[in-house]
């Protein structure tokens, strides 16, 4: 006989950045284990120093970590958390990236430009992860960015159950914000039976960077309309929709975003706008400046930690997507 037998079992361990604490605590309780305690901190010129106080070695390690802002801070941050992990010999590495940093950037638009989805991707799987799961993509196309597995969740199944408990379903109409999201919207419909419609912008070809027309393409009329986007950054897109659809008269306007961004002048836009409440899940940690009565904010830590324990368990993560399809 050659070689060595071991009986040693499976072991899973989860880290966490400082980008977003709350979310990882709420993962880690839904998996019942503890976070593996983590000494972090910046240096004077602001390099960051990080050093696990728990041994990883042939463990099954799993990485969350959001991108908020500074979103360069915490990328940076993961990627070198991604480097202790895999010279400290773990067994293998997930990343956890709930919020993707950098998705919008998935294609050239014009020449000279970078595809930093892509360079997030490579800078991934060069630090050491063996595999990526994540929350509601930008695009699709941003799955084979990495070269290994990645595992695509999807925040509908929450957004669409709440809001559907929450209104007459003989008077919702699903509303997509551009035609870029009429395929997520389709899918909406299908859950909660309601009908389709679309905004459509039209730009002034002599007034640059101005949208000049919203198009509302079906009825919108006395109905109450969710529009659904997958992010929601300074708020100016969206609460234009929402204003093109009270101003062909619909009744109510919910918005519904799996990732709030919400930067610049987004918590003035979204106060003073007349939609009745924005429903957003916890990828992202809302600004304390937006902790208003009309933000609601639904927790994703179950959908992640099922994920996870698939993953660690070698089961199947699609038998998720086909029950949230």
């Amino acid at each position: 006989m050659t070689g060595i037998k071991t009986t040693g079992e499976k072991k899973l361990m989860l880290f966490s950045g400082r980008a977003h604490p709350e979310l990882a605590e709420e993962v880690a309780h839904q998996l019942g284990v503890g976070l593996v305690p983590t000494k972090a901190f910046d240096f004077a010129n602001g390099e960051i120093y990080v050093r696990f106080q728990e041994s990883a070695r042939g463990a099954d390690c799993f990485l969350i970590q959001s991108h908020t802002a500074p979103i360069n801070k915490w990328i940076m941050e993961q990627l070198i958390m991604l480097d202790a992990l895999k010279r400290a010999s773990a067994r293998s590495v997930t990343v956890i990236l709930p919020f993707y940093g950098y998705a919008r950037q998935d294609k050239k638009h014009r020449g000279r430009e970078p595809i930093s989805a892509r360079l997030v991707a490579d800078l991934m799987k060069t630090a050491g992860a063996d595999r990526v799961l994540t929350v509601d993509l930008h695009t699709d196309q941003i799955q084979g960015f990495f070269d290994g597995p990645v595992d695509h969740l999807f925040a509908l199944p929450i957004l669409a159950d709440y809001v559907g408990a929450k209104v007459d379903r003989s008077k919702l109409t699903v509303v997509s914000p551009d035609a870029g999201r009429v395929r997520v919207a389709d899918r909406w419909c299908d859950r909660l039976d309601a009908p389709l419609a679309i905004v459509h912008k039209r730009r002034d070809k002599d007034v640059p960077n101005q949208v000049s027309v919203h198009e509302v393409v079906g009825n919108v009329e006395g109905r109450v309309c969710v529009l659904v986007d997958d992010m929601i950054d300074t708020g100016g897109t969206i609460c234009a929709a929402a204003d093109a659809l009270f101003a062909h008269g619909a009744e109510d306007v919910i918005v519904t975003a799996t990732h709030g961004v919400l930067s610049g002048p987004a918590a003035d836009r979204l106060k003073n706008s007349k939609v009745s409440e924005f429903v957003f899940t916890d990828t992202l940690p809302t600004p304390g400046e937006l902790e208003i009565d009309k933000i609601t904010v639904l927790s994703i830590a179950p959908t992640i930690a099922r994920a996870v324990r698939e993953v660690f368990e070698d089961g199947s993560v699609t038998s998720l997507f086909e029950e949230q399809g």
